[in-house]
């Protein structure tokens, strides 16, 4: 328990109004998107700058209280969920876009700062930040930096690492720094920026981010691809970039999410009977011309490859659409049932036997999934559904197809998370990617920044 005068300490430092410890505000910060789990913290802190941020900390360091960093909540491995009690520290009120560079293409943002927001700043300027998670329009940049996030287009423009120069962080005992440079080449030490990205929560905590920033392309065109067989369509991901197609995106979806999606929302989809799995491609080029020849050669491609059908968005609207379905399906098919949601990645070429091991596995242990995910870089999120299943095999046998699942991504030169993180629901996982080695090098680098392990208590590295 947080002793009053504590408290009040902490109060002092933020000011009442960005104190909270009242029932529904420990209730909103006691969990994010991860299955049903809630960890109600013991008061929740809305700094408004670096400083406040460090005052706090050495509060809490001194006083062995936990602090859990919490940025939009939309996280799927619950990282930020208060597994101990503490303290709440949301960086709801760092939201500003401190600079953007146009000379040098980068941008400086406080980790409040919402994805889509920043996208939308930089467009009329012709600039784009390429990351898109499906979150993006809630998921913060700081959220983002803490998991590593990617997105759809992950395929040509990589992940959240990749753009990501330099840091200003706030170590546990209350020390500011800054972990790198604001360049795009860095061969001084150790890279501490890149350390902190993924790092979800437990070294320190991010207050400002330099990103680079890209040219933004204009002209896109999406095509949705239907298929009656997994496998089909799955071995089609890999022969779109082995014969010299270059997509942004290529995005994978099981017609059962596609339903569950469409019995929710009026989507403008196509779909015919025998439609069992999607690919959602983009195609960009800065010359309009240049992007129709791409679709003309492709069109015949995916009929070559087995695909059923190839439709065409009709209007900006549908193509609108088409993406909604796709960035709701994670939502709504967690409306159907209690969940759990794998987020497995192998390299690509093993994506269609990842598909049917999940299904085998599935018809073993008994549960229901929707695949969907980024096709294009091998990552696929896996939701298991728990429908009428009986707790005794949901919480021992739904568990032993998981760990079979990670083992194979292992076998084959994968892993158990792509971009979700491992947080608090993959911990007993990671021994099927890890050995003792591998965690006490990860121990030593938590202790070195965090000795006295405030930060985020309770997960994977404990």
């Amino acid at each position: 328990m947080i002793a009053v005068e504590t408290k009040e300490l902490l109060k002092s430092i933020v000011g009442n109004h960005n104190f909270a410890d009242d029932v529904d505000a420990l209730q909103a910060a006691s969990s994010d998107y991860t299955e049903d789990l809630s960890f109600p913290p013991e008061l929740v802190l809305f700094p408004e700058s670096e400083i406040q941020i460090s005052e706090i900390l050495k509060v809490c360091n001194q006083n062995s209280i936990p602090v859990y960093t919490r940025g939009a909540g939309t996280g799927l491995s619950g990282a930020c969920l208060p597994v101990n009690g503490g303290v709440a520290l949301s960086t709801k009120r760092l939201n500003r876009i401190l600079q953007i560079d146009t000379d040098n293409f980068q941008v400086t943002v406080e980790p409040g700062v919402v994805n889509q927001h920043l996208k939308m700043e930089l467009a009329p300027l012709g600039f784009a930040y390429p990351p898109d998670p499906a979150s993006m329009g809630s998921s913060t940049i700081g959220g983002n930096i803490a998991h590593g996030a990617g997105g759809p287009k992950a395929v040509k423009y990589g992940t959240t690492r990749d753009y990501v120069l330099n840091l200003e962080i706030v170590l546990p005992n209350g020390e500011i720094i800054w972990t790198g440079a604001n360049t795009l080449k860095n061969a001084t030490g150790f890279s501490l920026t890149h350390l902190m990205i993924g790092s979800e929560g437990m070294l320190g905590v991010i207050t400002k981010a330099v990103l680079k920033i890209v040219p933004k392309v204009d002209n896109e065109l999406l095509m949705l691809v239907s298929f009656d067989d997994a496998e089909v369509a799955a071995k089609t991901v890999s022969a779109i970039l082995k014969n010299g197609f270059k997509p942004s995106g290529i995005e994978l979806m099981e017609r059962n999410g596609i339903d569950i999606v469409l019995a929710h929302k009026q989507l403008q989809f196509p779909q015919s009977d025998n439609d069992a799995f999607y690919l959602l491609v983009v195609l960009e080029s800065e010359n309009s011309d240049e992007l129709m020849l791409q679709a003309e050669a492709i069109y015949p491609f995916f009929e070559e490859q087995g695909a059923l059908n190839v439709y065409i968005p009709n209007n900006a609207d549908m193509a609108n659409d088409w993406w909604s379905a796709r960035r709701s399906i994670g939502e709504l098919v967690k409306q159907q049932s209690i969940y759990k949601e794998e987020d497995t990645v192998v390299p690509r070429s093993k994506l269609p036997e990842l598909l049917k091991v999940v299904k085998n596995v599935g018809s073993k242990y008994g549960f229901r999934s929707v695949c969907y995910g980024h096709a294009g870089d091998g990552n696929l999120h896996i939701n298991i559904l728990k429908d009428d299943m009986t707790e005794e095999n949901w919480h021992h046998e739904v568990p032993k197809g998981i760990r079979e699942i990670f083992q194979y991504c292992k076998s084959v030169g994968g892993t158990i998370s792509g971009e979700h993180g491992v947080g608090f629901v993959q911990k007993d996982y990671l021994d099927v990617v890890m050995s003792s080695t591998h965690f006490e090098i990860l121990k030593g680098i938590k202790k070195a920044f965090d000795p006295n392990g405030i930060l985020n208590p309770g997960k994977w590295i404990d």
